[in-house]
């Protein structure tokens, strides 16, 4: 049974705990390539499909037809090509640690709901030094729809048994913060992707950041109590 007394940050990985986001962006459009679709540039793909994962970018972008197995292997070889572009580029984003920090002292559940791949995650979390800090790790392999539905977030929070009303998301993608919603969790949204004019309709978003440098994680959950909106840029 859920124990509605805990209090949970669930954060998105790319472009929340670190700004890899074009990284990703680039990598996507350098595939692309070989497939002749020179309509897409970073950009778009940062706008319209970031947050997602693999199987619905390719069949957004690409192919609406294309098999799980094929869109497993362009993923794979997609992430490959990011690796490879950000080995040497992976730091974590101003203030995140010492808001982890201040967040554990006070008892809140950590976890992460990204759409990126197991091998990802690894490769992510071990470059920021912040493997195992996590209590919960959702990745899309662990649910039957990625963003911008609520699956992983509301995996996170089962796993962490805390009810959605007490999750407080972190996402820098619009995707994710719909999936929040969804999910009828507030959201912090990063503004590492989409400028913070972009998160003007979400009626979940409680707080717009640049980064974490500014954000206490007691006066975050003040802010939710009383439903009030905050914008840290």
């Amino acid at each position: 049974m859920l124990n509605k007394r805990k209090s949970a940050f669930i954060f998105d990985m790319d472009g929340v705990l670190t700004d890899n986001m074009r990284f990703h962006a680039d990598s996507w459009v350098e595939l692309f390539k070989d497939f002749g679709l020179e309509g897409l540039d970073a950009e778009r793909y940062l706008v319209e499909t970031a947050g997602m994962k693999g199987l619905d970018v390719l069949r957004y972008f690409l192919d609406p037809e294309i098999t799980e197995a094929e869109a497993g292997r362009l993923t794979e070889f997609k992430d490959f090509l990011y690796r490879v572009m950000s080995r040497n580029r992976i730091t974590p984003m101003p203030g995140l640690k010492a808001f982890l920090d201040l967040a554990d002292k006070q008892g809140i559940q950590l976890g992460i709901g990204t759409g990126a791949g197991a091998k990802n995650i690894e490769y992510v979390l071990d470059l920021l030094n912040l493997t195992g800090r996590f209590q919960a790790i959702v990745d899309p392999s662990q649910v039957s729809q990625g963003k911008p539905h609520p699956d992983i977030f509301l995996r996170v929070a089962e796993l962490l048994e805390v009810a959605p009303s007490d999750c407080i998301v972190f996402e820098d993608a619009l995707p994710g913060v719909e999936a929040a919603r969804r999910a009828t969790m507030k959201c912090v949204a990063v503004t590492t992707t989409n400028r913070a004019d972009a998160f003007s309709s979400f009626d979940n978003v409680v707080a717009v950041i640049d980064d974490f440098t500014k954000l206490s994680p007691k006066d975050l959950l003040n802010t939710i109590s009383t439903k009030a909106l905050s914008t840290l840029v």
